[in-house]
């Protein structure tokens, strides 16, 4: 006899018995997809980052074009995670885009352009700026951030285990950008350096998929400024000097 105090959908030969399981299994389905759905949604980074790598800040950092970058917290630094692609400095003014090879050569002042004049290839590497673009004293970087000195430089490649192992660390560790071997690739920093390539003093675009290099604001003298490289078979980062006529990549680090 069927005790009257008791919810009749437990009984297990109750016609309802059935109907009720599956509607509790779809529910608990739903909300474990949805739970889990939300913890990607909370982790998810720029295209190309690894799954290990640290999470990134809360808050996107915009520049002067509507550009939104993710930042990363390494060490005491913090750092924009991907490449800037500003064509405006902060005050709004625009930064000349230079196409010819000749006009890029003769530049003494600010400018950028995109890995073979193609904007394509902007939107995944960013741009490429000569050095008086990034010295500009408009800012080049959003408010609250700048383009790092070498000695922000050398803090970073510092925290990361020195010059023969930091490029690894900050390399993309995910398929599709650099050309193996990607040595040491893990980018367990979140840095996620992409290979950008470059343009050289002449206005030739070069080496895409296989190098980056990156501007810091320390000249070395007055037509050489310091750089930093990384490349597919080095798990390296490398500093050299380089004509403040090259077209390189910048990466914002905060105030």
């Amino acid at each position: 006899m069927n005790n009257p105090g008791r919810p009749v959908f437990f009984f297990p030969n109750h016609p309802c018995s059935s109907l009720f399981r599956g509607y509790l299994i779809f529910f608990l389905f739903f909300v474990f997809s949805f739970i889990n759905g939300c913890s990607y949604l909370k982790k998810e980074g720029p295209a190309g980052s690894s799954a290990n790598r640290p999470d990134y800040e809360t808050e996107l950092v915009q520049d002067k074009d509507g550009n939104r970058y993710h930042a990363i917290a390494i060490g005491k630094q913090v750092w924009l995670a991907e490449n800037l692609k500003a064509t405006h400095y902060r005050n709004g003014d625009p930064i000349p885009e230079v196409l010819d090879a000749n006009s890029w050569r003769k530049l003494t002042k600010g400018a950028f352009c995109n890995y073979d004049n193609e904007n394509s290839n902007a939107v995944v590497y960013g741009r490429l700026y000569n050095w008086h673009a990034v010295t500009d004293s408009r800012n080049i970087c959003p408010p609250g951030w700048h383009v790092p000195t070498d000695a922000d430089w050398q803090q970073l490649i510092h925290y990361l285990g020195g010059e023969p192992v930091a490029g690894g660390k900050m390399k993309e560790s995910a398929p599709g950008h650099w050309l193996i071997p990607n040595t040491g690739a893990t980018n367990v920093s979140g840095f996620t350096a992409l290979p950008g390539g470059y343009r050289s003093s002449k206005g030739v675009y070069h080496i895409l998929d296989t190098y980056t290099f990156y501007w810091t604001s320390t000249s070395y003298s007055d037509q050489v400024a310091w750089s930093w490289f990384l490349q597919n078979n080095s798990a390296g980062a490398t500093r050299i000097e380089n004509l403040k006529t090259f077209g390189f990549s910048v990466r914002c680090v905060k105030d």
